[in-house]
């Protein structure tokens, strides 16, 4: 059974042992594009990518199933070679403590993505990032437009554009990153992690 029949059947619950780890060549190869209409096992698989992040933020769904949480997941940390990402990006509590009116700043499955302008100005999280696919800590900063313009094709098959900037732009970027092969650690300089570069914000 190859792994997109078996992570889009009907009962299936995507965990860490579907993620694949850096060494497999899945993760640094050129994934490929959709054709339209989508089939109903690309639209499944977009809805699983969701329904996993959700539930490893979820504290009871991650426990229960073992998962590390996560923002964003693409499909070829899924060992499906395929042009999709799902992202969602939860907003904060305030400072009392209350939820967000909406719960989330970013919410999308994103077919075929691609980066269509960007701003010149970098940015970089100050702890670093993580991926699901890499099980070590890699220290420094990773540096990536700070605001992008992204276009893809919702599950319908319409065309989208969005803007992004700050912490969701970084997010959508990691993901897009692994559509092409490319591992958040690519972009860190060996030499010195945590040198700034002129210009670049750092986020907290």
């Amino acid at each position: 059974m190859s792994p997109i029949e078996k992570i889009t059947k009907a009962a299936h619950l995507i965990d860490m042992n579907d993620i694949i780890r850096e060494g497999n060549p899945t993760l640094r190869a050129k994934a490929e594009e959709f054709t339209f209409p989508l089939s109903d096992q690309d639209i499944i698989l977009g809805e699983k990518m969701m329904q996993f992040l959700k539930h490893s933020q979820d504290p009871v769904m991650a426990e229960k199933l073992g998962l590390r949480g996560g923002v964003g997941l693409a499909a070829p940390q899924l060992d499906i070679s395929k042009r999709i990402i799902a992202v969602l990006v939860p907003n904060p509590e305030d400072e009392e403590g209350n939820p967000p009116e909406e719960a989330y700043s970013l919410q999308e499955m994103m077919y075929n993505p691609k980066i269509i302008s960007h701003s010149v100005q970098q940015a970089a999280l100050a702890d670093g990032e993580g991926c699901l696919s890499v099980d070590r800590v890699v220290e420094g900063y990773v540096p990536r437009h700070s605001r992008i313009t992204v276009e893809y094709f919702d599950k319908d098959g319409h065309k989208q554009k969005l803007k992004l900037k700050g912490y969701n732009a970084i997010v959508v970027q990691h993901e897009i990153d692994h559509l092409n092969g490319v591992l958040f650690y690519d972009r860190i300089n060996i030499a010195e992690p945590f040198k700034i570069e002129e210009g670049v914000i750092i986020l907290d």
